[in-house]
């Protein structure tokens, strides 16, 4: 299929993801669509190709490995100001995506997601400012069921304790392996 060209690339995209069959495909797509695709499979990596490439995107996953990509937003913008950051994950929360714009992202997608959603979120509004810290981000409409409501609360509170398992459990008075039982689900989808 031939895509319209969505934007000339000066500069690259640089993807910041571990799981290679995931990257070789959005490469690939992304390839098609006229991007100049470069990938990090780690935090280091992902600093080193954005002060010498200085990209204009980024798409960076959530977890990657042991580590985890919102520490790396701040970084990354320090080095390439004006670099857009789209962050990308399977265990999506309300709690996350918040905190991820406060970091520094431009925007947040739940995986799976397609080329053309990552471009859409890429390119929509790229000359504007991000949002507000204070904006509220896609806030349901309807109360959360219970097991949706404990996921949230759970990644909020992961995320104050900056992704560190051992002090979230403790603040959430649980043992570490239930928390990590709970976190290897992907949280409950609502019912539409």
């Amino acid at each position: 299929m031939n895509h319209p060209n969505p934007v000339p690339t000066a500069r690259p995209l640089l993807i910041v993801d571990d799981d290679a069959t995931f990257v070789r495909v959005l490469t690939r797509a992304l390839t098609s669509r006229n991007f100049e695709v470069i990938n990090a499979s780690s935090t280091g990596e992902a600093r080193a190709l954005a002060q010498r490439h200085q990209p204009r995107y980024c798409v960076l996953d959530l977890k990657l490995g042991e580590e985890n990509g919102l520490r790396l937003i701040p970084e990354l913008r320090e080095l390439v100001p004006d670099l857009r950051i789209l962050l990308l994950t399977g265990y999506a929360s309300i709690a996350t995506a918040v905190e991820a714009i406060k970091r520094g992202a431009h925007d947040y997608l739940a995986k799976p997601v397609d080329a053309d959603a990552v471009v859409r979120a890429l390119l929509e509004g790229s000359d504007a400012a991000p949002q507000a810290e204070d904006e509220v981000i896609d806030a349901p409409e309807a109360p959360l069921a219970l097991r949706r409501l404990e996921w949230e609360h759970i990644q909020r509170v992961l995320t104050e304790c900056d992704g560190n398992i051992s002090e979230t459990a403790r603040r959430l008075g649980m043992h570490r392996r239930t928390l990590q039982r709970k976190l290897s689900k992907h949280p409950v989808r609502e019912r539409p």
